[in-house]
């Protein structure tokens, strides 16, 4: 299969534990470039998050807010909003049961409690700037992801007030809410009509959970070594660890780029 395009997730993927570029996945991007395939990032985090990351490694698109918003060379593709009233009863509930909420927008994040060591811990592990306090910002802006801190388990007494809502945990304070549809295949699924690619034309690399539907859409769907158990079952090929050469090996294995012996694999 000759691909087209790459989409690559950015936690235990396109960074390791410590939240850097190993240096040869920013090698193995820069190959993949040259040979004319379009590395895309595919993320739960906001835009904001990640701006960083873009410039570093030279991608220009990204499908963001686990599908939520989609961008393709400065150009807005695709959006996704948290319906009013689904925001309305998240925020009742979660006043009644003491779980703070951060509210991300597209262009900045807000939590509606006021120096909460819960939600710090949880955003603070993410190595990203803290968010601004405003309890009504989810009022006046577009809302296309929520984080809800509380423990585990704690989660399953929202699930029957909220049919429409899914909720995705990434730490054990926190978990991402986001429309029941939802996805990052969603947005991959948006961005690949409008550039006139098929789903089998293209790769995906991930490691956590909300990773699954966008590794079963696509032609080739690589999970990390370090990824979660769960996202095994859903994954076409597993690759090395995101600090032990996974990108370039899952990139090899596609052959998208040479193996380093003057060959394609």
């Amino acid at each position: 299969m000759s691909y087209k395009i790459v989409f690559f997730d950015i936690d235990g993927t396109l960074l390791d534990e410590e939240k850097r570029i190993p240096e040869d996945t920013r090698l193995a991007i820069a190959e993949l470039k040259a040979s004319g395939i379009e590395p895309v990032i595919a993320t739960g985090r906001a835009p904001y998050f990640f701006k960083w990351l873009l410039e570093e490694l030279g991608i220009e698109s990204f499908v963001s807010l686990n599908g939520g918003y989609v961008v393709y060379k400065g150009k807005e593709l695709y959006e996704r909003r948290i319906p009013i009233g689904d925001l309305e009863k998240l925020v009742e509930l979660s006043g009644r049961a003491g779980h703070p909420l951060v509210f991300e927008g597209k262009a900045t994040y807000h939590t509606n409690h006021e120096d909460d060591a819960g939600v710090w811990k949880a955003v603070d592990s993410l190595r990203v700037e803290r968010p601004g306090f405003n309890a009504d910002f989810w009022r006046g802006e577009g809302i296309y992801q929520v984080f809800l801190h509380c423990a585990d388990g704690e989660e399953a007494a929202y699930l029957p007030e909220l049919p429409g809502l899914r909720f995705i945990r990434w730490h054990p304070n926190a978990l991402d809410v986001l429309p029941h549809t939802g996805s990052k295949a969603e947005g991959i699924q948006a961005m690949l009509d409008a550039l006139g690619i098929k789903p089998e034309e293209a790769i995906a690399f991930g490691d956590g959970l909300n990773d699954k539907e966008m590794l079963t859409l696509v032609g080739l769907g690589i999970a990390m070594g370090n990824s979660h158990p769960e996202l095994l079952a859903h994954a076409d090929y597993v690759t090395a660890r995101a600090d032990e050469g996974g990108i370039r090996q899952g990139l090899v294995y596609a052959k998208c780029i040479p193996d380093g012996k003057g060959a394609a694999v």
